[in-house]
């Protein structure tokens, strides 16, 4: 006689036929991708000019900043792996501020061009509102799977607008409180505490980023997951 009975095993939520949507990366995968452009693009640069820095003097610093950045593009670019946006961006930004202040023989105004290009960035970010994708919209893909169907969903339309707001007013800020410690603050000073106070900024700001993101994608059902589904399966007996 044949019956049904039905096992409890461990398999995806939803199948992944062929044709279906796109693999969707568990939250420890995006924050782990998040951590890693971050540790490549921002943390790594500012340590290395640091240590410098006290080692060397500025203008081996500068140099040292610039040669980890184009390092980093280089060997993602021979190991095949993608180069994300943000070290593109951040290569782009020390480049310019190398360029000027070598030309311009001065020290003071690498260390001013922040104020500019975190001003610059703010309102490239703040001008992307008006268009139909916003700045975030246009990074998202280096840190999460995107497609037209998904980035078109009002609640990920919404999130990517308010997380280019966050961006373009935290741009802001860091440009006035760069101002502020560079007229009151010694060269010592303004380059410890501006490399640990910018570094702790753009940390933070990039996990409560994470963490809108997450709730938002959980409410959309995008988080990769694993959970017990019960399976019918035919015996003889």
């Amino acid at each position: 006689m044949a019956s049904l009975v039905t096992l409890t095993t461990l398999t995806p939520a939803t199948p992944d036929p062929v044709g279906a949507a796109p693999h969707r990366p568990s939250l420890t995968a995006v924050t782990t991708r998040v951590s890693l452009s971050l540790l490549i693009a921002v943390v790594i640069p500012a340590v290395v000019f640091y240590g410098v820095f006290v080692l060397a003097g500025v203008w081996t610093a500068i140099v040292a900043a610039l040669v980890w950045s184009y390092g980093a593009i280089a060997w993602r670019a021979v190991t095949g792996r993608r180069t994300s946006g943000l070290l593109i961006l951040a290569a782009i930004l020390l480049t310019g501020r190398t360029l000027l202040s070598v030309v311009a023989d001065s020290t003071w105004l690498y260390f001013l061009q922040p104020v500019i290009s975190d001003g610059a960035v703010a309102g490239l970010f703040l001008l992307s509102l008006a268009s139909a994708r916003p700045m975030v919209a246009r990074l998202a893909g280096d840190f999460y799977p995107m497609d037209h169907e998904l980035a078109a969903r009002p609640r990920i339309r919404r999130l990517f607008w308010h997380l280019t707001v966050l961006w373009a007013v935290l741009g802001l800020a860091k440009a006035s409180m760069t101002l502020w410690l560079l007229q009151s603050q010694s060269l010592e000073t303004f380059v410890l505490v501006k490399s640990v106070s910018m570094l702790a900024i753009n940390l933070m700001a990039a996990f409560a980023t994470i963490g809108l993101a997450a709730l938002v994608a959980r409410k959309e059902g995008l988080m990769g997951s694993t959970r017990l589904v019960p399976v019918p399966v035919r015996v003889t007996g």
